[in-house]
């Protein structure tokens, strides 16, 4: 373990979200001897700690964000949030700029239509659920607040996967709680013991859930991708290696 040189010591750097990446880069800068606080949303009853400080809960918009930042002394904002949570994006390009320090925004890339797949786009869970056709075997994997359209659909029939399971879901719905990745051999075996005939995702992106889309174009099951929403600009990577060397140019050019 790296215990620290003069470019990491005394340096405090909060990374915003739970997401894989976020407990990744928390390591690497823990390792290389920074201070760092990760802060969780609590949606979840069973998050994941990565290594350093853990914060829970939310901050109270951009400028309980940009006042937490000045008050602990923050020298650098990660925002390493699910690409979906917009508004927090939003709220870490706004405090970043309003308590003066450097941000970096790690994002994961988004999937591109695999080949040979029956691909459809779409902006809003809305628009996904009314491009279900009556009677359609659907495998959801929206997470749990984005199921209002789909409880007011009820045409179909549903499998549903999600970390957490809210209560009220109606009985005739299949739901799974499962935490990924998952294999080719599962996705596969899930949708033919089911019988899917549609798949209904967000592009949330990475390679731990991309099981799910291969399984779907080798059994011609047509892919209904909700788009990811615009965000702010922001000084972006793709990768936790490329978030890591970031952080580094910073504070040596700082």
């Amino acid at each position: 373990m790296d215990m620290g040189n003069r470019d990491t010591i005394g340096r405090r750097i909060l990374i915003v979200g739970g997401t894989t990446e976020a407990r990744e880069l928390a390591g690497l800068l823990v390792d290389a001897g920074y201070e760092v606080i990760t802060s969780l949303a609590g949606r979840t009853d069973t998050p994941r700690f990565p290594a350093g400080i853990v914060r829970i809960g939310g901050f109270g918009g951009k400028e309980g964000l940009a006042r937490y930042i000045g008050e602990n002394c923050i020298d650098l904002l990660v925002d390493a949030t699910h690409p979906f949570a917009a508004q927090i994006s939003a709220n870490c390009v706004a405090a970043a700029a309003d308590a003066d320090v450097p941000l970096i925004r790690l994002e994961r890339p988004a999937w591109k239509k695999p080949e040979g797949a029956t691909w459809i786009e779409v902006g809003t869970a809305q628009d996904a659920a009314d491009a279900l056709p009556r009677g359609a075997r659907v495998l959801l994997t929206v997470g749990r607040q984005e199921l209002g359209p789909f409880l007011a659909y009820t045409g179909c029939h549903y499998t549903a996967r999600m970390i957490e399971v809210p209560a009220g879901l109606p009985d005739d719905w299949r739901v799974i709680a499962a935490r990924g990745p998952f294999t080719l051999e599962d996705e596969l075996h899930l949708m033919q013991e089911r019988g899917i005939t549609h798949l209904v995702t967000k592009n949330s992106g990475g390679t731990q859930v991309a099981g799910k889309l291969e399984a779907a174009v080798q059994l011609s099951i047509p892919i209904i991708v909700i788009k990811r929403p615009r965000l702010p600009k922001a000084n972006a990577v793709d990768s936790v290696v490329w978030a890591h060397q970031s952080v580094t140019r910073i504070f040596r050019t700082g």
